[in-house]
């Protein structure tokens, strides 16, 4: 039997984490895997991707969806077929895929915000900048909200915007910076942004008076954790997405859960509706299990 698991943006750094998991489920029961995807952010692509995994009839795939509703179909098309489906990351919650596991983006941000105060010493005056539309940047945004609101001597003096780019945070930051001169600790809820609102900092000279605090890892996030321009960033657990979801594709093709009798036939879904994945807060302590110079 062989399970695939399908991307967007397939050459993304991201992934790698989500595939070794899922091959290193996979090796406990001696069952293939396959890694393919559509290049871009491309429904019609990745739909086009998905239509051929299903011409080799695979035992289970595991998807990762550009576009919400646009792969609702294919999706269920597959099922229709005896291919069992769950999506991971980003979802399809419209379909009849069994599951979506992804970062608790709410939460993730709730332990960023917890971190930060601890450092702080439970008091100072934060912003946050996010991408204004995209549910994932919201979530995590509402998730520092509610964890800064939980410490009185803390306060959220401004929120702003960015494209979700580098250059675009890095203008913000500054003027966040201008805006506010008691300010400690400035959230940006991507990698990219994160590290544009580092270079304002370190422009403005407040490298070590202002924490900047990220969401996602790459080269050089930790980088910039490693010489101290960012204070700490979320590592999402793409590792477990992959593991986890090839899990629950060979339980449920091979028959290992049965919460109900005839589960199936009485259309009940056998495993849980969605899985937070996790995330592990980075900073200098615990950067060493994951960066090497």
């Amino acid at each position: 039997d062989v399970y695939y698991m399908i991307s967007y943006l397939s050459t993304l750094e991201f992934w790698d984490d989500a595939i070794r998991g899922f091959e290193d489920a996979a090796a406990i029961y001696g069952a293939q895997t396959q890694y393919t995807g559509a290049p871009g952010v491309d429904a019609a692509a990745q739909i086009t991707v998905l239509e051929q995994v299903m011409a080799t009839n695979p035992a289970g795939i595991a998807i990762t969806c550009c576009d919400a509703t646009a792969l609702e179909d294919t999706i269920n098309k597959a099922i229709a077929q005896g291919i069992e489906v769950v999506c991971f990351d980003a979802d399809s919650a419209g379909s009849n895929r069994y599951s979506i596991l992804q970062t608790g983006n709410e939460t993730a941000g709730e332990m960023l915000a917890d971190t930060t105060a601890m450092a702080l010493g439970e008091k100072g005056e934060v912003a946050i900048c996010f991408s204004v539309g995209s549910p994932t940047h919201e979530a995590r945004a509402a998730g520092i909200r509610n964890g800064i609101a939980k410490y009185s001597g803390m306060k959220v003096v401004a929120e702003s915007n960015y494209d979700g780019e580098q250059t675009d945070a890095a203008s913000v930051a500054a003027a966040l910076i201008q805006g506010n001169p008691n300010l400690d600790a400035i959230f940006v809820t991507n990698a990219n942004g994160a590290l544009g609102a580092a270079a304002a900092v370190r422009e403005a000279g407040k490298t070590d008076t202002i924490k900047v605090i990220g969401f996602d890892t790459d080269g050089g996030m930790f980088e910039a954790i490693d010489n101290g321009e960012i204070f700490c960033t979320a590592k999402q657990g793409a590792y477990n997405m992959g593991f986890w979801s090839m899990q629950f594709l060979f339980c449920v093709k091979n028959d290992l859960v049965n919460p109900v009798d005839g589960w199936r036939e009485k259309g009940l879904n056998p495993l849980p509706v969605s899985v937070d994945t996790g995330v592990t807060i980075v900073d200098k302590d615990n950067l060493s299990a994951y960066y090497s110079k």
